[in-house]
């Protein structure tokens, strides 16, 4: 590599190149030297192999900016129906059963829809896929301009079907995204600031539309007028981010940016099966305890914040905009959390102590929030909540990066689809015996019932048996299987190799 590679590239590549170890043959756990067949061999032929150069391109930073911004949209699109419950109710004239569907349709449409989507990743690739969700999203958010009549639920309906199915090609790319794009230093801190495009887009969805849509319930026109606002103004941005998608993202950069990925490039194309992978995934016993545990976790979540107005109507009537600062103070929360777990998994990939102990502190934040949310005051609703949100929503990018870490080198996408759909599904269970719950009984009988499941995700995340291949194959220890030896966390020795290893041996 030297001048010839900065043509090739155009410049768009960061001065640092990590040149692949050699793998040295292992001895066998009998004592004999590495024979023809053996795992030692193996690695001797893996290290005395041609591997192209590793580096990190610059463009990374605008391909994770575009696909934050356009999982921004579809989040908002989402929770936009349920936090203004009340005020679509009267608008459409449906109960609340309907306006909740809405956001049910989100979670509805992603679990048949997961398979074909991940399927279509792997077969068609990263940037077909960030184009189908950024457009169906621009699609979706025209449709519902057409709902603008209180006799027009349905075309609404509909419209947010297509929101939906654009969820299902986004939702599960962060992983993938940071995997293919940035360096092992980084990885888990892009797939955080991923995750964070979705948060912020809730985030933006309890703030905004409680304040653009007032609940003129005596006038029905004024309402009309302002609904056609927050519609025509989330069409003109997603048909923004679609183009700017259709701009800056690739499929991936010219050089793989870890030596996981360089590994994976490596293989022949031929011998991937998608079938296949999805047996092995569900062959994988930590993978299939984090797909429950995970499902648990964000089901909960999904069901609170579509439920939160109501939770919060009930013990404080006409506080509709309090309502929305609260789901706010809950998301911006988790994205703080998200950030800093994303950080602190590049610095120790401490990856099963960090998800267990979130696990347990979202937990306590759940007994907190449940007990405390009838007392009468908001300013104590406002901080549980925002406890809540830190550890809850903040769990969500350790999910991604763990599952990745014990399912290498099955594909980010669809491990990721999975999780998802679990997540969808355990939703869609809590949101309608929570939602029932809290009809018939109230608010705290339905949080209880969150609580008892999220306890059991602790336990399922116990037993998680944290065998961290990605992190292994970065640092040079494999064998055949790519089944590297468990690690919760590196010794010390390890991260200074690693440090070594990255250090770059010539400028690009």
């Amino acid at each position: 590599m030297g001048a010839d590679a900065v043509e090739a590239e155009g410049g768009d590549w960061n001065c640092e190149e990590v040149t692949p170890p050699v793998q040295q043959p292992q001895p066998q756990p009998n004592g004999l030297a590495p024979g023809p067949g053996t795992p030692g061999e193996a690695q001797a032929m893996l290290g005395a192999a041609p591997r192209m150069p590793v580096a990190v391109s610059r463009r990374r930073l605008a391909v994770l900016a575009a696909f934050s911004l356009c999982s921004l949209a579809n989040a908002f699109q989402w929770i936009q129906y349920s936090i203004l419950s009340s005020v679509f109710v009267g608008f459409y004239g449906v109960d609340s059963a309907r306006v909740d569907a809405l956001s049910l349709v989100y979670m509805v449409a992603y679990v048949p829809l997961i398979l074909p989507a991940t399927w279509l990743l792997d077969a068609r690739g990263l940037r077909l896929c960030a184009l189908l969700g950024a457009g169906l999203n621009a699609l979706g958010a025209w449709g519902k301009c057409l709902s603008l009549r209180p006799s027009r639920y349905v075309v609404t309906l509909l419209a947010q079907s297509v929101c939906a199915v654009a969820q299902v090609f986004l939702l599960g790319l962060p992983s993938r995204v940071a995997s293919v794009w940035f360096g092992p230093r980084e990885v888990s801190t892009a797939c955080a600031v991923a995750v964070l495009g979705n948060q912020l887009g809730t985030a933006i969805g309890f703030l905004l539309p409680p304040v653009l849509v007032p609940n003129t319930v005596d006038d029905i026109d004024l309402m009309q007028h302002n609904i056609g606002i927050m519609f025509y103004g989330t069409a003109v941005v997603s048909t923004i981010l679609f183009l700017i998608t259709g701009v800056v993202f690739k499929e991936r950069p010219k050089y793989p940016p870890s030596q996981a990925q360089a590994f994976l490039r490596d293989q022949p194309p031929e011998g991937y099966s998608y079938k296949q992978s999805i047996i092995n995934l569900f062959r994988n016993v930590p993978f299939v305890l984090l797909l429950i545990s995970y499902g648990i976790m964000t089901g909960a979540f999904y069901s609170i914040s579509t439920l939160l107005n109501q939770m919060i109507i009930t013990h404080y009537p006409g506080e509709e905009v309090n309502a929305g600062r609260i789901g706010l103070t809950l998301v911006v929360a988790g994205m703080v959390g998200s950030i800093i777990c994303g950080l602190w998994l590049d610095y120790t990939k401490t990856y099963k102590q960090t998800t267990l102990i979130v696990y347990i502190l979202s937990f306590i934040g759940m007994i907190v929030f449940t007990f405390t949310l009838n007392l009468g005051y908001l300013v104590v609703v406002f901080v549980t909540g925002g406890v809540l949100g830190f550890f809850m929503t903040g769990y969500l990018p350790l999910g991604f990066e763990f599952a990745v870490e014990i399912t290498y080198p099955e594909s980010e996408g669809t491990s990721s689809g999975l999780l998802n759909a679990s997540a969808q599904i355990f939703g869609i269970l809590f949101t309608l015996v929570q939602g029932k719950l809290t009809s018939a009984y109230s608010p705290l009988t339905g949080n209880l019932f969150l609580c008892a499941w999220i306890f059991v995700g602790i336990i399922l995340t116990a037993l998680i048996k944290s065998d961290l291949r990605r992190h292994n194959i970065n640092l040079g220890i494999m064998n055949t299987d790519i089944k590297a030896v468990p690690v919760d966390s590196p010794t010390e020795h390890e991260r200074n190799n690693a440090m070594l290893r990255d250090q770059p041996e010539s400028a690009i």
